[in-house]
């Protein structure tokens, strides 16, 4: 693999634009730390730099682009998370606002949206808030109790809103089976 920064001609099998780009040894853990050559990243500005030439494909792919470079990195998960969350209003006025591990702050609405999927099997919830176009910050175990806390039932499901935006964070009900006869 390139090492980020290098002018190896190392190349993976992802084909970008101009053919074959290379695969940086980066890796961003599930827990939003940064890894390169598989030690963790300490200086978090070198982070937030990174941070800022991080984008996604179309294909879910997830690539640092520089002006002179760019190569792949592996996510495990999302590149951020969500770790802070403090909230103005009450009920469907309310206004909630998030902190990323690298200091983002959004505040969930229609251009910053919550989701939440479920771990096929478990169960176990999955919530994000988007970021930015592409990239979605894993809300932390502990600020998504936060949001539980605040959720209320509105048309049958169970969610929080924010800018007057429902967002569920219940799974949503099961589709009936019907049986040919």
């Amino acid at each position: 693999m390139a090492k980020f920064g290098s002018q190896e001609d190392a190349r993976d099998d992802s084909t970008g634009p101009g053919g074959p780009d290379p695969a940086f040894d980066m890796r961003i853990a599930r827990d939003g730390t940064w890894y390169y050559q598989g030690t963790q990243i300490n200086r978090i500005a070198l982070v937030k730099l990174f941070a800022s030439v991080l984008r996604r494909d179309e294909s879910g792919g997830y690539w640092l682009v520089t002006p002179v470079e760019r190569g792949r990195i592996q996510v495990d998960d999302a590149p951020f998370t969500a770790v802070a969350l403090s909230r103005a209003g009450e009920g469907e006025g309310q206004t909630l606002y998030f902190r990323t591990n690298l200091d983002h702050h959004v505040t969930a609405g229609p251009e910053h949206p919550i989701r939440v999927s479920f771990a096929p099997g478990t169960g176990e919830p999955r919530p994000y808030i988007l970021i930015l176009p592409g990239l979605e910050a894993l809300i932390v175990r502990s600020v998504y109790y936060e949001l539980a806390d605040l959720a209320v039932e509105h048309n049958g499901r169970i969610g929080i809103w924010s800018e007057r935006t429902f967002f569920p964070i219940d799974q949503p009900p099961a589709m009936p089976v019907t049986r040919m006869p």
